[in-house]
């Protein structure tokens, strides 16, 4: 993972005064080409994102902070079963997409 990105994500953390569950971290190419539609490139092989598991209320709060700590990429899942709801995190500055930007998946 990025240290720059760890330091962005730990204050984050810190402010979001609540555990932060990382369901998904740095993905390798090949793992990537399985599980994403980016292929073997893509945010998580940037060693520069992450998922988070949240939702409800605490997911809004989440984005709240997330865009106020200069997050440039977040992307939302905020629907079917809460243990597979979460928010993406990236801070690419448009090296694979244009910044800010802010998604839902389906």
């Amino acid at each position: 993972m990025d240290p720059g990105f760890m330091r962005q994500l730990e204050a984050l953390r810190v402010e979001y005064d609540a555990p932060m569950v990382i369901t998904s971290g740095y993905r390798c190419p090949a793992y990537n080409v399985r599980v994403a539609s980016t292929g073997s490139a893509g945010p998580h092989t940037t060693g520069r994102a992450c998922d988070i598991l949240v939702s409800g209320p605490r997911a809004y709060t989440l984005l709240r902070l997330a865009l106020a700590h200069g997050f440039t990429g977040i992307g939302i899942k905020q629907h079917g079963k809460h243990d597979k709801r979460f928010i993406h995190l990236d801070n690419l500055n448009g090296t694979l997409r244009p910044q800010p930007c802010i998604w839902s998946y389906r």
